[in-house]
């Protein structure tokens, strides 16, 4: 009998990654496929064609099938928000509205006035209301394109979508609709307020399972309700209860840490609270707009044809604290805990003594900072440890950075695609393989390597960007 192999299906914003997993957490075979968004900066469209993502899934299958044989069972995450309206029979009515879309700002603006953000955060976990969420984009529709909303019948996000092309069934799970904000995290089910007035009733909405339920079956496949992008690539980390949470430095710095319940709502806070893939857990989900794409601008235009591992090399002769150098790393506005988007980086105290290496490590630093920061508020106990992922989690310098400015020990993790083998474990419990995802995550993650603290003092260099970054965020 043919050992058990598990898919995973990731699909981000821009690309879609599924990869092959024996029960031992071995990646079999992977494929990737890119794909471009339709926008109109004139209107703040950003579309994609609802039936490619679903071709895209078939194709995948269908070619990872054929090199590795049966696939016993397969789980999808995706990105959150994107949102699918269909008619009676399924059919899309107009191109997916992507999670970045911004055509629903005044309807952003009309629900927080009806409702407030502390009432949407207490009831849905989300502290701003912003046009991406799916309730603001489907006022819209009602507003704007009565036509439309008057045919819905159905209404998909992204993995809704996908499980209900792979297996015919109307489900959704409860991680990818915490940001929709017509969902009630607490009673785990539709906030009827909110529905009423949008204008919408729970037959348009999926049947509601646990992320690891059975969904159905494509062919001769198993499919299970999936997760939140993040959230499958914490738990494709190992992260299955609050002794660690898990850390992305890619384009972008994102943490995902669990908690037992929804923290308290704190006015001017944006950070979201969602229901986590655990049964009974939440996780709180924070990001800075701009991590590794700060050390990519700066080598791409100021060290062009210089690899990042000389970059490392000189960075690394630098002492801790850079001599004095502090980059506020807001390229593209500070984002969390301090909601400030006008704000712009900036590097303070250079000197005609500061070399390349200085700058690089003024970025590097900065990060780590950030990543403290954001520990420092969301109160994170001092033992808990830190799984990294991630470009920032490749080589050495930056996670050893990042132990000895955190004080906590830091892991990196064989498998790179970490939320593809997330979706693999949420699909080996779902079908019996194993008893929990903790379980079948002890079997599928390998710890690459360990970085703990080195005695490397920051103290004075993190002082001095908490002052640094305080007084720039306060300007008026």
């Amino acid at each position: 009998m043919q050992n058990p192999l598990f898919l995973g299906i990731d699909i981000g914003t821009t690309s879609l990654k599924a990869a092959v997993f024996d029960k031992n957490g071995r990646r079999i075979a992977m494929r990737s496929v890119d794909y471009q968004l339709d926008s109109d900066p004139a209107t703040g469209f950003i579309e994609f064609d609802a039936d490619r993502y679903a071709d895209m899934c078939f194709d995948v299958i269908e070619s990872l099938t054929a090199e590795c044989g049966r696939i016993t069972a397969l789980s999808v995450d995706t990105q959150g928000e994107t949102m699918i309206l269909a008619d009676a029979d399924g059919r899309p009515l107009c191109p997916a509205v992507v999670w970045l879309d911004n055509r629903a700002g005044k309807e952003a603006d009309l629900i927080r006035e009806r409702f407030g953000n502390r009432r949407v955060y207490e009831v849905t976990g989300q502290a701003e209301i912003s046009a991406g969420w799916p309730a603001c984009k489907l006022l819209w529709f009602r507003n704007n394109r009565p036509d439309i909303f008057e045919k819905t019948r159905k209404i998909f996000l992204l993995e809704d979508w996908i499980l209900y092309r792979l297996t015919g069934n109307f489900v959704t799970e409860p991680t990818i609709q915490s940001s929709s904000i017509y969902f009630d995290i607490t009673a785990r089910d539709w906030w009827d307020e909110m529905l009423g007035f949008i204008g919408i009733g729970r037959d348009m909405l999926p049947r509601v399972i646990r992320p690891g339920d059975i969904a159905g079956s494509f062919r001769d496949t198993g499919v299970a309700a999936g997760a939140l992008d993040q959230i499958a690539g914490s738990i494709g980390t190992g992260v299955t209860d609050r002794g660690r949470l898990s850390e992305m430095t890619g384009t972008a710095l994102a943490i995902v840490a669990l908690t037992d319940g929804i923290p308290p709502y704190r006015p001017g806070s944006v950070i979201p609270c969602h229901i986590h893939a655990i049964e009974g857990k939440y996780c709180e989900l924070l990001w800075s707009s701009t991590a590794g794409m700060a050390l990519k601008w700066f080598r791409n235009s100021l060290a062009p044809g210089v690899g990042f591992a000389e970059l490392d090399a000189e960075a690394a002769a630098v002492p801790p604290g850079c001599d004095g150098m502090t980059l506020l790393p807001h390229f593209c506005g500070s984002v969390m805990p301090e909601y400030v988007p006008e704000a712009r980086a900036s590097f303070h105290g250079v000197t005609l003594a500061h070399t390349r290496g200085h700058f690089v490590r003024a970025i590097l630093e900065s990060v780590a900072f950030m990543l403290k920061r954001d520990l420092e508020y969301i109160d994170v106990p001092a033992d808990t440890g830190i799984m990294i992922t991630g470009g920032g989690a490749a080589g050495s310098l930056w996670p050893q950075i990042k132990a000895d400015v955190t004080g906590r020990s830091l892991s990196t993790v064989c498998e790179s695609e970490t939320a593809c083998l997330g979706s693999a474990i949420i699909a080996a419990t779902a079908f019996g393989y194993f008893a929990s995802f903790s379980e079948a995550a002890s079997s599928f993650v390998k710890i690459k390597k360990v970085f703990t603290p080195s005695g490397a003092d920051y103290s004075e260099a993190y002082a001095r960007y908490l002052r640094l970054n305080a007084e720039y965020l306060s300007r008026p």
